[in-house]
């Protein structure tokens, strides 16, 4: 395997659904600009309530590596 360089970036995915759902809404999207993903990394899990303790959404912070291509 030949020497290679990964950048790290932080997003945070939303769904109405669950974490896994919006844990995959952050790769999905990240795909869409990024070529090379290799990892994704769960690094928290919360909620957003509304003003009765309702969940409106559960979101995931997700740390995703992908091969860097310098200059």
């Amino acid at each position: 395997m030949a020497d290679s360089v990964y950048k790290i970036i932080e997003l945070v995915g939303t769904s109405s659904e669950s974490w896994e759902r919006a844990a995959a809404n952050a790769v999905e999207q990240a795909s869409k600009t990024l070529r090379d993903l290799r990892v994704a990394e769960i690094v928290q899990l919360d909620m957003q309530l509304d003003a009765k303790g309702k969940v409106e959404a559960y979101r995931a912070k997700v740390n995703i590596s992908f091969k860097f291509e310098g200059t």
